[in-house]
């Protein structure tokens, strides 16, 4: 491990979508960067043969985090209850990659697609606020069969407009009162939604399972104007206990690059990223 905290990387800071594919060539990066960790965001779970990701975790010596994309066709807020069981089919099968990759949790904004957002009546948010409780609820009885809990992310403005801040997310798991219902904070996102991110930690508290960080620019952390001691300082007070992952996205991929208004590439190589990145992470939580 590289100190107090497993260090992990985004599968999407090298490919989209990650396929079986993906696996040798970016374990065999991520490795030898140096990395304790793999964040693997499932965009399809058919393209990913799970037992050889199973046998590179073990050669690699890597722990996996597994990541949920939730597009208009998971929308747990939907008007088509079919919309909504093709999400509960897709957390299904994320799930079961967690068993297969003994990792605990599945990460992300499960509550609603990202990109939808609009101004609503405050009726009308109240309904699908109240409709991602019941959802995500039922999500969460899905995990806990699996042994298994739900890091629940929230988004920005931009991405969302249900679950922005950490003060709404801590809502919605306490209103969703399930012992699988948990949180995960982006510090990409923090920065545009906090006023202050070492209270919105202390928020989150032992709700708390995952931690991704980015620079405010979406870049190599470090570079920009994010108060990186504020986080390494609430992590210390809340004495987080779990893995801290560098997520940001390659450029090479036009729909994943649009869908997160990356217009130019943010590091001469995305493997000099990574380095710097983990360089970063080292020295700042510690």
């Amino acid at each position: 491990m590289s100190g107090k905290y497993k260090l992990g990387v985004s599968s999407w800071l090298f490919v989209s979508p990650f396929t079986t594919q993906s696996i040798e060539p970016i374990f065999e990066k991520v490795a030898q960067l140096g990395y304790d960790a793999i964040e693997i965001a499932v965009e399809d779970p058919q393209q990913i043969d799970a037992e050889k990701v199973a046998n590179a975790l073990r050669k690699y010596n890597l722990t996996a985090v597994v990541c949920g994309a939730f597009g208009t066709s998971r929308d747990l807020t939907s008007n088509d209850p079919a919309i909504h069981q093709e999400c509960f089919d897709y957390i299904e099968a994320c799930l079961k990659l967690c068993n297969q990759w003994d990792t605990n949790f599945l990460a992300g904004p499960m509550y609603s697609a990202v990109g939808k957002r609009r101004m609503l009546s405050p009726v009308d948010r109240k309904k699908e606020w109240d409709l991602a409780v019941k959802n995500v609820r039922i999500a969460c009885e899905m995990a806990a069969q699996h042994h298994c809990q739900l890091a629940i992310e929230p988004i920005n403005r931009f991405e969302s407009d249900l679950v922005n801040s950490a003060a709404d997310v801590c809502q919605l798991v306490k209103e969703i009162n399930h012992p699988a219902a948990k949180i995960s904070l982006d510090s990409f996102h923090m920065n545009i939604e906090e006023k202050n991110p070492l209270e919105a930690i202390l928020q989150a508290g032992d709700n708390l399972i995952h931690m991704q960080i980015s620079e405010n620019h979406r870049g190599i952390p470090g570079t920009g104007i994010t108060p990186w001691n504020d986080y390494a300082t609430g992590l210390n007070k809340i004495n987080y206990q779990g893995m801290i992952s560098l997520e940001s996205f390659t450029p090479m991929n036009q729909q994943l690059a649009e869908a997160v208004c990356i217009w130019k590439p943010l590091a001469a190589s995305q493997e000099i990223f990574a380095q710097q990145g983990l360089d970063f992470m080292k020295k700042t939580f510690k």
